[in-house]
């Protein structure tokens, strides 16, 4: 599966459309959101994960997104289940989100 940049104005009804999803939040200026950018694309296509949808959005132009999440800190990784957050994560650490992403099993 492909990651898809998502905003404000859509963020609910991608994570409620999606049985299970996990946006990764980051900054364009975030070095480390960058570095996890190729093993974020890398787990879309892991078929551990196949019925996850892999979500994306820039935390500083997309205010309601972030707030649904607490985000703290950058690069941030939420998982929602039926819409519902479950759990989070600021890590830039594949074996953090891997586990957060094995939650949703």
């Amino acid at each position: 599966m492909e990651v898809k940049e998502t905003v404000d104005s859509n963020f609910e009804q991608e994570i409620s459309s999606a049985d299970k999803a996990i946006v990764k939040y980051y900054a364009d200026w975030c070095g480390s959101c960058r570095l996890f950018s190729p093993k974020y694309k890398r787990l879309a296509k892991d078929e551990r994960f196949e019925g996850v949808t892999f979500l994306k959005v820039n935390a500083e132009e997309n205010e309601l997104a972030r707030k649904a999440a607490g985000v703290t800190n950058l690069p941030f990784f939420a998982i929602f289940k039926g819409g519902d957050l479950v759990d989070t994560v600021a890590s830039s650490k594949e074996d953090a989100v891997v586990e957060l992403l094995n939650k949703l099993n």
